[in-house]
């Protein structure tokens, strides 16, 4: 594996942290402003900034292929990261956020070219936003087996009944469409159940309950979690996705390249935080010395950097196997990323937190945020333990 980053990738890289920082960081304080009195809706200040990405070729980075801009998953981890140091600003600026980054890439592979037209097409433009909707409040959602929402056939419609919570971006004031994942045959073998649905949000029966924040915060980059509830829902036949029982298989496909895409962000938010740290660390001072020269905060930074770097290595080393033998050639260092990075960025930004005293914990500064961001991150996507599980028995079987 070559350590080095090509041509194209620093070439990026270059632009983006230009773009950083004339225009996200800048844009920070304005955002926090408006999306105080914004509610569920979007800062217009993002869709500034989505002019202006897009004007700069920095869209759709995260999707490789014909429909995105072509970018291997080791050439888009380093963008992947940049944007991390402002999670909630530049994915959504540069059309690469959540969870509109994981609903394209299963349109792109697995929508037929009529759902492609209608969906995908203004989800690459960036017109519209979109939700998904697996976790449901009733199951322990991280077994996606366990899912109750039925889909059933009647003629040549789709009939939807259940419940949904923790839909991310279905309280998008631009969401137009839901993927929706199902039991359309809880006789057949248990992988072979579920399959997905697309949804328009207008459609009757579809009842946003309510909307669900994240320690407090919004999660805006998202657009905002729902509960929701489908009652009798009737969509076209033909709104299934692929077929009938390739649901678990497609949620498969998309939760691999959505977990390191988290990862590659988390990375840089680890990074944000201990420059934050440095920085308060030199310049406050604590029974007559700066931080920076007690024992403990040196600890803290120096911590921070083997953490950091030990796990970026091993992200890249994912990202390099994706790209080489594929998803499933990866799935190990896919669990491991998804455990080791969550633990390494809550600890990193917590001991910022730590550093920063009161003010780490209030709205001056982005650590609070940037925690309750990361901390959710041991929960979405599978949370550590299932992982944890699934790494050890891989490991076990080697002996058996």
């Amino acid at each position: 594996m070559d350590f080095a980053f090509d041509e194209r990738t620093e070439q990026l890289r270059s632009e983006l942290n230009s773009f950083m920082d004339s225009h996200v960081y800048p844009a920070e304080e304005e955002f926090d402003c408006q999306a105080e009195n914004s509610g569920w809706g979007i800062p217009p200040v993002v869709e500034e900034l989505k002019a202006e990405a897009r004007s700069r070729g920095l869209w759709n980075l995260f999707l490789p292929g014909e429909h995105g801009a072509g970018l291997t998953n080791l050439q888009y981890a380093p963008l992947a990261e940049i944007t991390g140091h402002s999670p909630h600003l530049a994915p959504p600026a540069l059309n690469c956020a959540a969870p509109d980054t994981g609903n394209m890439e299963v349109l792109s592979m697995f929508g037929n070219q009529r759902q492609r037209e209608q969906w995908l097409t203004p989800l690459l433009n960036g017109e519209i936003r979109s939700a998904f909707c697996m976790t449901e409040p009733e199951v322990a959602s991280a077994d996606a087996t366990n899912i109750r929402t039925s889909i059933r056939r009647e003629g040549d419609e789709y009939v939807i009944n259940g419940r949904k919570w923790w839909s991310s971006g279905a309280m998008n004031p631009s969401c137009r469409i839901l993927i929706v994942m199902g039991k359309t045959d809880p006789t057949a073998e248990r992988h072979r159940q579920q399959s997905m649905v697309l949804v328009p949000i207008d459609t009757p029966g579809v009842h946003v309950r309510r909307g669900m924040t994240v320690f407090g915060y919004s999660d805006g980059d998202h657009g905002g979690h729902a509960e929701i509830d489908f009652d009798e829902v009737r969509v076209p036949a033909s709104n299934i996705i692929s077929g009938e029982g390739e649901g678990f298989t497609i949620a498969q496909a998309r939760l691999g390249p959505g977990r390191i895409h988290h990862c590659m962000r988390a990375i840089g938010m680890a990074e944000r935080a201990l420059r934050l740290m440095c920085e308060r660390a030199l310049h406050r001072e604590s029974f007559g010395r700066p931080l920076a020269d007690q024992g403990m905060v040196q600890h803290w930074i120096a911590d921070a950097r083997v953490r950091i770097e030990s796990v970026r290595q091993l992200v890249l080393k994912t990202a390099w196997l994706m790209d080489t033998v594929g998803n499933k050639g990866a799935h190990t260092e896919i669990q491991a990323i998804k455990v080791a990075v969550p633990e390494m960025a809550t600890t990193v930004i917590d001991r910022a937190i730590q550093a920063h005293g009161g003010a780490g914990v209030s709205q001056d500064t982005p650590l609070a945020n940037l925690y309750a961001h990361a901390r959710t991150l041991h929960i979405v996507d599978g949370p550590d333990e299932v992982h944890l599980r699934s790494l050890a028995r891989r490991e076990l079987s080697r002996y058996r």
